[in-house]
């Protein structure tokens, strides 16, 4: 083998090993949407420093379950997992200057309040922040969060 062919074979490994990971994140993603409503929503992780700590990600409507996962991963499982029965929808807010360039455009920011005590912030679209309410609006009766 010449060095025209050891270089051509190295360039289509690297191309298949830049590209695959691409089209792993995509099927990914189709694959999550197949099983419910998928949506972009990112999480805020960490609350240490004012601003930071936003992780993009998408979540579904699984069930009784708001499941949410990292938009950059290998996992097929979510990382956050809302139980309808358990959460709720607390204050929301306008991203300020700082995380306005950490998330997508158009996005507001609430505070999901779960029934142990801890709480997350979302951010999320208008009209996906519509659908999460009225979601959690329409639980059975009896089985609301206090």
């Amino acid at each position: 083998m010449d060095w025209l062919g050891i270089t051509e074979t190295v360039a289509l490994t690297l191309v298949v090993l830049l590209l695959l990971p691409v089209a792993f994140l995509g099927i990914r993603r189709r694959w999550l949407s197949r099983q419910g409503g998928l949506f972009d929503c990112s999480v805020r992780l960490s609350t240490k420093t004012p601003g930071t700590g936003w992780v993009l990600g998408v979540a579904r409507y699984s069930g009784d379950n708001l499941e949410w996962f990292r938009a950059f991963s290998i996992s097929v499982r979510p990382r956050l997992i809302f139980p309808r029965s358990q959460a709720r929808a607390g204050q929301q807010r306008e991203p300020d200057s700082i995380e306005s360039v950490l998330l997508y455009d158009d996005q507001r920011i609430v505070r999901m309040e779960i029934a142990d005590g801890s709480s997350w912030e979302l951010a999320m679209s208008v009209p996906s922040l519509t659908g999460l309410l009225s979601w959690l609006e329409s639980a059975p009766p009896g089985s609301r969060y206090r």
